[in-house]
């Protein structure tokens, strides 16, 4: 087989998509942010898998079910599609803080789901979101945090990263451009 395959696990609210304080709870509200698709498009064309790790306690809250949420996935796959990108899978934790769950982000519990459905060792497998606490989860489950100023973190541009980061979360105005980041840094390991 040679070596692991080559992926990228990436929050879905706020990173991917406009996020809502209510939640995202029917296909109608799940609007891609511009640049998004097309960004993973990219990471595809480039021989990356990408993964979506991603808290949805709205189907714990009982604000949605799982149809529903299969329903905005179809349509952020198909979206995806047009633009010539996939997504390989969707892992998500429908618990409410009060489950006490081990897959809620900040715990690593979806990222080490997801090491072990595709069999592979998540040190430096970069993890990209908008919140503290994808930074965090990442982290705590060995791969490489990445910060995009979308969604939750849209107030941190221009500025440096509170205390409570991981020190080595790397950060980026949003999605194509931590794409670009990578893809430029893949060239030069690769050449």
């Amino acid at each position: 087989m040679g070596h692991a395959m080559k992926l990228v696990i990436l929050d879905r609210d706020g990173t991917i998509n406009r996020d809502s304080d209510d939640y995202i709870k029917s296909p109608e509200e799940w609007e891609a942010m511009p640049g998004t698709l097309q960004a993973i498009a990219k990471l595809n064309h480039a021989g990356w898998h990408v993964v979506v790790a991603s808290n949805q306690s709205g189907l714990g809250r009982g604000l949605f079910d799982v149809a529903t949420l299969n329903a905005v996935h179809a349509k952020m796959h198909k979206q995806l599609a047009t633009h010539g990108g996939r997504i390989d899978a969707v892992f998500y934790c429908p618990h409410t803080p009060e489950d006490a769950c081990a897959c809620r982000k900040p715990l690593p519990g979806l990222f080490e789901q997801i090491g072990d459905r595709f069999s592979i060792e998540l040190k430096a497998v970069p993890a990209v979101g908008d919140s503290l606490r994808d930074a965090q989860a990442s982290a705590a489950a060995g791969c490489e945090p990445h910060l995009v100023l979308t969604g939750k973190s849209e107030g941190l541009r221009g500025k440096p990263l509170p205390e409570g980061w991981p020190p080595t979360t790397q950060v980026h105005d949003n999605l194509a451009a931590f794409v670009d980041a990578l893809l430029a840094r893949d060239g030069k390991t690769n050449s």
